[in-house]
């Protein structure tokens, strides 16, 4: 059900995703994102594959990618002001500066692997900031209704498409050259993202001023954005789906173990909840109206971890990559709630509502993947899966009704 007071019939029926990419300034915003995601999954694999080379320690090469997680939410908290107290562009132009500093500072002969971990921490710290700020800055760029619904997803697309091509490119990658060298290249591509930022975007004034210290500002912020009722209900329908669905994920290696499957079947089970999330996206943005994904927002929510029960028939890896392929799908509520959280959310916090938003889904994905590898301990893989899909299914269902009661609420004008 659509936030009080917005139309979902407003803007085009059905116009697919080419008017976004007629927007000069989404055009450079769009290429911008593909070049900073390219620099940070193939200087994810380069720093695992260096960190390993350096210590032969397995503990420590995952530790590069689980430092991707655990910062987002010091950064999405003590740092949201800097969305709003700064111009939009020149947060963004730092943030990608600062991207490459980090890694140039990865590609020096003989830096310890402390500081190269650190260095990893920092650039997960900065991205919620820059994809909060991105993100608000789409609503100056294509205004708050359907281009922007389309233009969040175009974004989300490339950055599934990035998984998908991303590590393969890394892996290629450090065929041909040394870790070392495969940083140098990701130094290039935020620069790129940087140049593309600053001359092919408008500069826009700050959303507000500075006012207080910009951590006692962000936190306020965040305050502010939680104490709303009902954008504490949206932001829990982005999160907390988020949080369920990459259980299977978690545990990809351990299930395809017990199938047979494999390292090809592994990679096939990596690929097939982005191929979902890709086809379902592509299909709500294009062939469905503005008002229909509205409607179907909130029983999507409601399903769209239904498949991962069906583990407990014990599949085999193909009806397995299926069931992946159809939760991943069910991704496009996203569309429907992208509408309805901007309208809700004040103007003046856009930018910390996003990336407390951003900083939100990061963390419970983390999290999820966490408390999936504990249970799988205790109660086996397949158990777990099916746990997921069952408790994600009834905390969805419970946030769904909580959002349409809101929602009924608001429009009676209580």
């Amino acid at each position: 059900m659509p936030p009080a007071g917005s139309d979902p019939e407003a803007g085009p029926a059905r116009s697919g995703y080419g008017p976004v990419f007629a927007v000069p300034e989404f055009r450079a915003v769009f290429v911008a994102h593909a070049f900073s995601l390219l620099g940070l999954v193939v200087s994810e694999i380069a720093l695992s594959v260096l960190v390993y080379g350096l210590t032969g320690s397995p503990l420590l090469s995952a530790l590069t990618f689980a430092l991707g997680f655990l910062p987002y939410l010091i950064g999405g908290t003590l740092l949201a002001g800097v969305a709003d107290r700064f111009p939009a562009r020149r947060v963004l132009v730092v943030c990608d500066l600062v991207c490459a500093g980090c890694v140039a500072v990865m590609v020096l002969p003989g830096a310890p692997v402390a500081v190269l971990l650190m260095m990893r921490a920092a650039l997960a710290l900065v991205a919620p900031v820059f994809q909060g700020t991105r993100t608000a800055t789409l609503a100056d760029v294509l205004g708050d209704g359907e281009l922007f619904v389309l233009g969040r997803s175009l974004l989300r697309i490339l950055s599934q498409s990035a998984l998908l091509a991303g590590f393969g490119t890394g892996g290629l990658l450090l065929t041909v050259v040394s870790p070392r060298h495969a940083l140098l290249v990701t130094v290039c591509t935020f620069l790129a993202s940087a140049a593309l930022l600053r001359f092919g975007t408008r500069r826009r004034p700050a959303r507000t001023d500075k006012g207080q210290a910009l951590v006692r500002d962000s936190l306020r912020g965040s305050r502010q954005v939680l104490a709303d009722r009902r954008i504490l209900v949206l932001l829990l329908l982005f999160w907390v789906p988020s949080m369920f669905v990459v259980v299977p994920e978690a545990l990809a290696a351990p299930y395809a173990d017990g199938l047979g499957a494999g390292t090809a079947g592994l990679g096939l089970l990596m690929c097939a909840l982005p191929v979902g999330t890709i086809a379902g996206e592509l299909f709500a943005g294009s062939r469905l109206r503005p008002a229909t994904r509205s409607r179907l927002t909130l029983p999507l929510v409601c399903v769209t971890l239904l498949p991962y029960a069906a583990y407990a028939l014990r599949p085999g890896l193909g009806w397995t990559l299926v069931l992946l392929v159809l939760a991943g799908a069910g991704s496009a509520y996203t569309l429907g709630l992208d509408q309805w959280f901007v309208r809700a959310v004040p103007d003046e916090l856009l930018g910390r509502a996003m990336t407390l938003n951003s900083a939100g889904l990061m963390t419970l994905q983390g999290v999820g993947m966490a408390l999936a590898g504990v249970a799988a301990e205790f109660a086996g893989v397949t158990a777990t899966i099916v746990g997921a899909g069952v408790l994600g299914t009834v905390a969805c269902a419970a946030l769904a009704l909580a959002a349409r009661r809101i929602e009924q609420g608001a429009a009676r004008g209580e």
